[in-house]
This record gives structure tokens, sequence and C-alpha cells, in this order.
């Protein structure tokens, strides 16, 4: 796809990929393989392609532009066909990740979803898009208590990770502005001001499992970058 899109002749190449995400827990691993490949070879063709058109590839093979956009822009994306919108996100903001022991494939967790909602659920789910989206925007992150709870489809997907509704009621009352499912699971993430380990603390309790992980992490504004390697082979 790079070659036909870019007129590059194509060569044989090969990757080697060191992939620290987990796979199959809803927090986008396969953008980063998918985006690393792209940068790479825009680089070995002398990087005439700008991030725009690379992201643009990305999300063709992603089939959607919702990882490939925070991932290679890096802050707080909103995508609206060819219009991306992009907020930076303050490092005193924490991302706490509870990383259950249970692969989720992303074609199985759509499956289990129904084909028609209720429209007082879109309504309000359109509803917190647009706090969330406000929140992020201007920064008043306080405003996003409340804004995380869902109609559209972790009801349904609580059938696949039954631990789902007490682990976010746990981070809430730990004190965690909200949490909510990432992407189609497993993982369950927090976001918080403060108390990170308390809460990191409080999910895994909640889980119920001694199998699952929890990270605390932060919001990369930078997005997809080099990073020379102290031995380089020509």
């Amino acid at each position: 796809m790079f070659f036909h899109h870019t007129d590059r002749v194509p060569f044989s190449f090969s990757v080697s990929i060191t992939d620290k995400i987990p796979r199959s827990r809803g927090l986008g691993s396969s953008v980063t393989v998918r985006l690393g490949v792209l940068h790479a070879l825009n680089a070995l063709t002398g990087n005439r392609v700008d991030r725009l058109s690379i992201f643009q590839l990305c999300a063709e093979l992603e089939g959607h532009p919702d990882n490939a956009a925070p991932a290679i822009f890096g802050g707080f994306t909103v995508v609206r066909g060819q219009t991306i919108q992009r907020f930076g996100v303050s490092e005193l903001l924490s991302f706490v990740l509870l990383i259950p022991d249970l692969e989720i494939k992303t074609s199985g967790a759509r499956r289990i979803l129904p084909s028609q909602i209720m429209r007082v659920a879109a309504v309000k789910n359109c509803a917190n898009a647009c706090a969330i989206t406000a929140a992020f925007a201007s920064g008043n992150y306080r405003n996003l208590r409340g804004a995380f709870a869902d109609h559209l489809h972790q009801p349904y997907r609580k059938k696949l990770i039954p631990f789902l509704p007490r682990v976010i009621a746990a981070a809430e009352k730990a004190g965690a502005l909200g949490a909510f499912l990432s992407g189609s699971g497993s993982t369950i993430c927090a976001i918080t001001l403060q108390d990170r380990d308390r809460i990191a603390t409080a999910m895994k309790r909640a889980a119920g499992s001694t199998s699952s992980r929890a990270i605390i992490t932060s919001a990369d504004n930078r997005g997809a970058r080099f990073i020379r390697s102290p031995i380089t082979n020509h």
C-alpha cells in the first residue's frame, strides 16, 4: 500500500519489532506496528511523505482513524472525515490501566453488540462525548466526572468482562474522575488528577484476579517519532 500510494519503486525489506503494548487488550497495539512500518518505509525512501499522508495510510490499514490519529499526532484527537483537531493533555492527568490476563479479539467483541440501539442511549452517549471533548479542549478535567457513563457497548461487553462494573465503581470511589473500558477490552482505564496508586490498588482488588496488572502512565503529546539506536547498521 505504501509503495502504491506514494509512487515509490517497491523493494524488499525486513522489520524487527519490539512491542511493549499488550495485544488484544483494547490498547491499540495493531496501530503501533502499522504506523512504525509506514514511518520506517518513509525514512527509507527519503522522508517525502508528510505526517498527514502517513496518518491517512495508517487509518486505511486500520479501517478507522480512532487509534491512528493519537498515535501519530499525540495528545487528544478528534477526527471527522479529513478534519483533525488535536489538543495537548496536561501532565497532571494520569491514566491508570488495569490489564487483565484476558485477551479479547476486537471482532468477537463487535459481534456481541446489538444491531440497533435506543435513541435515548444514543443521545446520552453523544452528550457525554461532547462533554469529554470540551473538558480536554478546555483543560477543565474535573468536568470529566460522570461523563464516562456508557450506554452503547459496555453494558453488552461486560458479558466478556464480568468484573468491569465493579472495577469502574472501585476506581471512582478511590478518587478517579471516571473509568471505562479501553477500546473493546479487556483493559479498563481510569483517569485521575490524584491518588493514582490508591486507584490502581482498588481496581486490582475489585477485579479479584491476581493475574491482573496495573500500569500508571500519562498522555504523550509528541506522537510517533524516531529514536536513534545506539547501534545502527548501514
